[in-house]
């Protein structure tokens, strides 16, 4: 097997340095106070302003020391933000120098509206093969240009909960940032409710995407994105503890993406799935995904990996017979994570 191609460590650093940058600009972003809220045990952090007579509450992120931080010296960040946008533009173009893969025009256009909506904000984590792209810059590999990094889908999931709790809403309407895009909606054969939407011109694709806890896999709302979702399972265990990334476009925009791990066990569940189905031609682009990435989370990260896929094969009898079969495909990855610590 021939070893993971790897960016150098200037290229790795350039990367980090460009995620840090974003978190600082959004959390610079505020027009008020902060202000800290607490349900069901978790904080969430929020900007309190006054419009007129009401106070208004703009969701910001979950608690965390690193938050935290930012949102200490929030005034000392807003005072930066033209030098650390050059700054950001200087280490976007180092990584292209170095053959980081980079969004299309139409695709990073789209991907910047919806940051400035607040969809990664309020919860919205790039899935797909969107998030497979992004993890060249999160574990330091370099792709080569092949069907596993191609895709015209934008696959956005969040949690119902979630986006019903946060009390906040997109803004502009993420529904207006579709059609200002041209998106149309692709009509449901079974529902009313519309989860797939399709620009007119091209062959982008944007579908939303949400975890079904119970039996049926249906439509679900998603109150804070102004959108229905295709709730499936299994996509909980994907899109929990999300982490920050940076697509490359202009001076870069801040989405959100699972965990490497967790993405490339998820990745040998669907392809499992997709056999005998509509989809089946992508399973093979499925194990293809998950064997890049278990690949370089072996040498890099194997505690991290090892940990994802004995969570994944805790959940029950289910999770164990589809990550059996989709092994039996790839014994080479059977081995690998066997043989993990």
């Amino acid at each position: 097997m021939s070893p993971v191609r790897r960016h150098s460590p200037l290229a790795h650093v350039a990367y980090r340095d460009l995620v840090a940058s974003l978190l600082d600009e959004a959390a610079a972003d505020f027009r008020g106070t902060p202000s800290r809220v607490e349900r069901n045990g978790r904080g969430y952090w929020y900007d309190s302003y006054r419009v007129g007579g009401s106070v208004l509450k703009r969701y910001v992120g979950e608690d965390t020391s690193e938050l935290r931080a930012r949102i200490e010296r929030h005034r000392d960040l807003a005072d930066d933000r033209d030098a650390r946008r050059r700054e950001r533009t200087r280490l976007v173009r180092i990584l292209r120098g170095e053959g980081f893969m980079s969004v299309d025009a139409g695709a990073g256009s789209l991907l910047a509206a919806m940051a400035s909506s607040g969809v990664f904000r309020l919860g919205g984590t790039i899935a797909g093969t969107h998030a497979f792209r992004l993890y060249e810059g999160e574990l330091g590999v370099r792709y080569a240009v092949d069907a596993a990094a191609q895709t015209n889908d934008i696959d956005i999931a969040s949690f119902e909960r979630l986006s019903l709790a946060l009390e906040d809403v997109a803004a502009p309407p993420l529904l207006q940032v579709l059609r200002d895009f041209q998106f149309a909606p692709v009509p449901a054969l079974k529902s009313g409710r519309v989860w797939r939407w399709r620009q007119a011109r091209g062959a982008q694709l944007v579908e939303f995407l949400t975890p079904a806890f119970g039996a049926e896999e249906g439509r679900r709302p998603l109150a804070a994105l102004g959108v229905d979702a295709q709730a499936l399972h299994y996509l909980g265990y994907l899109i929990a503890e999300p982490i920050p990334a940076a697509v490359l476009y202009r001076s870069g925009v801040l989405v959100q993406i699972p965990r490497p791990e967790r993405f490339a066990v998820h990745k040998l569940i669907v392809a499992d799935r997709r056999l005998g189905g509509p989809d089946a031609a992508k399973s093979t682009k499925d194990v293809l995904q998950a064997r890049f990435l278990m690949r370089a989370l072996a040498e890099d990260r194997p505690d991290e990996l090892a940990e994802a896929y004995r969570d994944a094969l805790a959940r029950g009898p289910r999770w164990r017979e589809r990550l059996g079969r989709a092994l039996e495909r790839a014994p080479d990855l059977r081995a690998l994570l066997e043989a993990l610590p």
